[in-house]
């Protein structure tokens, strides 16, 4: 059976066409998969497991549905969905993955993660990452109010917007050196990831042997999801 790599679906009460074709890609794609693996940035935006939003919600059902018909679902943090936690597991059925983790598929050894740490580059975005990823952080952060928590998101948002229009694309895109550093660091030949939007295989050459670098699409404006069995790689669009 084959397994599925989405990230960077990015779900949002104010986009829902999205909502409705992650809903339809767990019935028509990923329900008839052996696994499926969120590699980061589900939702636009997550704040706690005690968000009540109905999109939200509705998502969070769709998933427990597809893990209680025997699909396992893992789920990777992104830059936009961090703070996903034991709660969110317990009412999906998803089991969180360390970022980043490396799954053995038919035997071979394979590096998967967001992809944000490998945006080196971008040093202002570094060091939020490093702040916000921080437990002390979080901590503070989820004894706010909920709808506190809810408008700081959104200045977030609109902060990385404003921070993405003025930042020249290469700086935000994965460093060479920091993906030749994972490869050799981990011992892997193969690295799926998402974050950059720029969905590609790319084939790559480490110390003089073959490697390659699997880049995730994002769904803001289509469907996009990897496909794997037996040794195949497949990078696929869903109209939208």
């Amino acid at each position: 059976m084959a397994r599925l790599f989405v990230s960077d679906v990015h779900l949002d009460g104010g986009a829902p066409e999205a909502i409705t074709q992650f809903l339809n890609f767990l019935t028509a794609q990923a329900r008839h998969a052996e696994a499926l693996y969120i590699l980061g940035d589900l939702f636009e935006s997550w704040v706690g497991d005690d968000d009540s939003d109905p999109a939200k919600s509705e998502v969070c059902a769709a998933l427990r549905q597809l893990t209680g018909s025997g699909v396992a679902a893992f789920i990777v943090h992104g830059n936009r969905d961090f703070l996903l936690g034991r709660q969110f597991c317990r009412r999906t059925g998803c089991e969180h993955l360390a970022d980043p983790t490396i799954a053995e598929l038919d035997g071979e050894r394979v590096l998967l993660t967001h992809g944000d740490a490998l945006c080196t580059d971008d040093r202002a975005y570094q060091g939020l990452r490093s702040t916000v990823r921080a437990r002390d952080w979080q901590r503070r952060f989820l004894r706010l109010p909920l709808i506190a928590r809810e408008q700081l998101a959104q200045q977030a948002r609109a902060g990385s917007q404003a921070h993405t229009a003025r930042v020249v694309p290469q700086i935000m895109d994965v460093n060479a050196s920091a993906v030749e550093t994972a490869f050799r660091a981990l011992g892997v030949r193969r690295m799926i990831h998402g974050h950059t939007h720029r969905p590609a295989v790319h084939e790559l050459s480490i110390d003089g042997t073959p490697a390659q670098r699997i880049v995730l699409g994002a769904w803001y404006e289509q469907g996009s999801y990897l496909w794997y069995e037996r040794g195949r790689y497949e990078l696929s669009e869903l109209p939208r």
